[in-house]
């Protein structure tokens, strides 16, 4: 059973849309690795994809992080919603146009608004002639979804 809340300290950013937090669990401190819910954010190797990083990392990066997880993925990180130091690091990647809203599984419809925003306004990625979505983008490549 996933806690409801995890008071945390991120820790390290892995990419665009993974980050590390120690966190203050029922056993303890531990180190949990987390997936931002509900976007998707480019790979290292796509367009946009260190600038995302380096977003997510000035949200968050040393920061305090309230994380309330929703699941846990086939690679065992926690996906879940992250407030760094009060700001929804979820919602301000794509605000700023720094991931795109995963709707397969978003739940959360304000997040494809933010997406339609960020778009019209060509902040970050959209800035790109034909940004390809990160889904597309290891579909092409071969490569399973990261989800």
């Amino acid at each position: 059973m996933l806690p409801e809340l995890l008071t945390c300290i991120v820790i390290a950013i892995a990419d665009s849309d993974t980050l590390t937090a120690r966190c203050d669990t029922a056993d303890g401190r531990a180190n949990v690795t987390v997936r931002l819910a509900e976007i998707d954010a480019p790979e290292r190797a796509q367009a946009f994809g260190n600038r995302s990083k380096q977003h997510l990392a000035e949200l968050c990066f040393q920061n305090f992080a309230m994380v309330t997880p929703r699941t846990t993925d086939r690679y065992g990180r926690t996906v879940a919603r992250v407030e760094c130091d009060g700001i929804d690091a979820n919602v301000e990647q794509v605000r700023a146009g720094m991931a795109w809203a995963f709707t397969k599984y978003l739940t959360d419809p304000a997040i494809k608004v933010l997406e339609d925003q960020a778009h019209e306004a060509r902040l970050g990625l959209w800035r790109d002639a034909e940004p390809v979505a990160p889904w597309e983008w290891r579909h092409r490549r071969g490569r399973q979804p990261s989800r």
